[in-house]
């Protein structure tokens, strides 16, 4: 007897980011791969393969390509898309916030708590399994939480929460 299907339960990953995953596999199979197959096979065609450079390179880039959409292909398969405006509890931080903090000499401070393949540190946007977002899980405003980062401890007070 077949076990039962589980709900995927693999890192979360908001529509937008899915789509930016798949925009890039499909970009990767249907238009660079077929430019790259396209010179190999020219580059082939011209003799000697040993001191050919578009030959050798043109098949390393491929196997690049290639290596790319695979883990492309894994992480769209293993992610499960959460769209941060359906979050059932709104009045507490989880996937998909957009958290302000104020730290002990009041600099205020936003983030998004997106997917780890979403994250841009220098647009706030953090991802799920980052020291910050680990430590802002289920905090409501008001609430104080400790953040170890590289540099050392910080404490961050939640100022306002919101999902969009």
């Amino acid at each position: 007897m077949a076990a039962p299907a589980r709900p995927n339960s693999g890192p979360p990953i908001t529509p937008a980011g899915m789509a930016a995953l798949k925009a890039r596999y499909d970009h990767l199979l249907g238009t660079e791969r077929p430019e790259i197959v396209a010179i190999v096979s020219w580059a082939a065609g011209n003799g000697d393969r040993s001191e050919n450079g578009d030959y050798i390179y043109g098949r390393k880039r491929m196997r690049e390509i290639d290596r790319e959409l695979g883990y492309l292909a894994r992480r769209m398969k293993a992610c499960r898309v959460i769209d941060p405006a359906e979050q059932r509890d709104q009045d507490r931080v989880f996937f998909g916030a957009t958290v302000e903090l104020a730290d002990e000499d009041d600099a205020r401070r936003t983030i998004t708590i997106l997917g780890d393949d979403e994250q841009d540190a220098g647009k706030g946007r953090v991802g799920w399994s980052s020291p910050i977002a680990r430590a802002l899980r289920g905090a409501c405003v008001g609430d104080v939480r400790t953040v170890r980062l590289p540099d050392g401890v910080k404490e961050w007070e939640v100022m306002a929460i919101r999902y969009e």
